[in-house]
């Protein structure tokens, strides 16, 4: 039996807490599209995108109003391009790339992922060729993003990519120079990379998926963090008023992030099932991933601040992180038996506001993030680093991140971004979701050069072999 008081929790959370469907994700298989003739590529996957998403935000508005709940972003995701456009050149991808984009705005959509390539063990030549066009594909598109798994548990770290992505990082950025370096945040590198990921910049459409399906991604730090501060005020009220059993316990706390993670995860899947079924195509995945936005009260670093952390990266807040991570899983999970993509709290520092007040206050640093991405969701994401950090160093930060997704068997990533002409402690500011933050510093620049170089492929651990 459906209780008013839950009716009203859950009118609350989108009214007044931030709650919303973060993305609606469509995700299509573009196998069939390729051709060696790239004229023939290049048409039949415009052709595919637009007659399968073309209603895709249309549907997707129809039922924002139906059930008066805001869907934020309308996304498409495609199959890896190396793959697809297997036997093409750099020139070639580069077109494909300005395709893609033509037809994400066609349809509409705010974003389109996918262009992209697995090398976790080694490289095709369309997949090298995809990494060399990347600085001109990201920087020549608005809506193109881009992920490359380079580590698995399985297979271990392909530092032969790492090293070649470190320098490719470094010249998206300058191709993208008027933008101080946007271009970067549409590319994603990956540990462990999700086939079913709905969230941008990562998403793709892996192997094993339909043709086409339909995932969902539910964010709702603030329905969190409002949640957890009405709990400990009612405690404090009832201690006030003598209460010996109202001492909460950080038990209670996880608990109550589970409960509420629960709710907003069965108005993901419900939003997910209905726009699906209008579009007559599978429902796939809701990913309930605490995505933050630059906007005060929806923060993963203003939910570590109500749990006791009052500067975030301060000690403790690693343990937060986890608690917080491990409570959205398992509410989610509780919820649903369709949960996918990465399911978790996001840390991205330029797209929360708190977060990216701790960074230039000094207490949120790169060697902390790092330890905080060890238990929580995805990795490094959305950090403006100094124009000039050499590949070889930014190769060696994204060896630390994938290094922790392989032993941990879990995703992490890097979305690093150089902003040229720009030191430590100045500010970059892309606007938008994608928000502003300081530049932070790295230190040891070049000292882990000798080691990169080395490149070869980190083996998988041993706990990898399990047959």
């Amino acid at each position: 039996m459906i209780r008013n008081d839950a009716i009203f929790d859950t009118i609350r959370m989108f009214q007044e807490e931030n709650l919303d469907v973060r993305t609606v994700t469509l995700g299509l298989n573009l196998e069939d599209c390729s051709s060696p003739v790239l004229a023939q590529l290049l048409d039949k996957i415009e052709a595919k995108v637009v007659g399968t998403a073309g209603n895709l935000v249309s549907a997707a508005r129809q039922v924002e109003r139906t059930f008066g709940i805001p869907i934020t972003n309308k996304r498409i995701a495609v199959s890896p391009i190396a793959a697809v456009a297997a036997g093409h050149g750099v020139d070639a991808l580069v077109q494909v790339a300005r395709r893609l984009d033509r037809a994400a705005a066609t349809v509409g959509v705010d974003l389109i992922g996918g262009f992209s390539a697995t090398v976790q063990k080694g490289m095709t030549p369309t997949a090298s060729a995809l990494i060399t066009s990347l600085p001109e594909a990201l920087s020549s598109t608005g809506r193109v993003c881009s992920a490359l798994g380079v580590a698995s548990s399985r297979t271990g770290i392909n530092m032969d990519a790492v090293l070649r992505t470190g320098h490719t990082i470094r010249a998206i950025s300058e191709a993208d120079r008027a933008n101080a370096g946007f271009a970067c945040a549409k590319l994603v590198v990956f540990a462990n990379m999700p086939d079913d990921n709905p969230f941008m910049a990562g998403a793709t459409h892996g192997q094993g998926e339909p043709d086409a399906v339909l995932n969902i991604g539910v964010s709702g730090p603030g329905v969190v963090k409002r949640a957890l501060q009405r709990l400990i005020e009612g405690a404090e009220a009832l201690s006030a008023g003598g209460d010996p059993e109202s001492q909460l316990t950080l038990a209670d706390l996880a608990e109550e992030i589970k409960v509420t993670a629960f709710r907003i995860t069965r108005v993901g899947e419900l939003i997910g099932r209905e726009l699906a079924q209008r579009l007559a195509i599978p429902f796939g995945i809701v990913d309930l991933s605490l995505a933050p936005t630059p906007q005060i009260g929806d923060s993963i670093g203003e939910i570590l601040e109500t749990m006791g952390i009052s500067q975030v990266g301060a000690p403790g807040s690693t343990a937060a992180v986890a608690m917080l991570n491990d409570a959205v899983k398992k509410g989610g999970a509780f919820a649903s038996s369709s949960v996918g993509g990465m399911s978790g709290a996001f840390i991205p520092v330029m797209e929360d506001a708190s977060l990216a007040r701790a960074a230039a206050e000094g207490s949120l640093t790169l060697d902390k993030l790092e330890a905080m991405t060890s238990v929580c969701s995805v990795g490094l994401d959305m950090v403006a680093i100094p124009g000039d950090t050499p590949g070889e160093t930014i190769a060696a930060i994204m060896a630390d991140e994938m290094a922790i997704g392989v032993m941990n068997h879990k995703t992490t990533a890097t979305r690093l971004i150089p902003v040229p002409d720009r030191q430590a402690g100045e500010m970059v500011s892309f606007g938008g979701l994608f928000g502003e933050s300081v530049i932070l510093p790295v230190h040891d620049v070049g000292a882990s050069d000798r080691f990169v170089r080395f490149a070869g492929r980190i083996p998988a651990p041993l706990h990898s072999l399990k047959n």
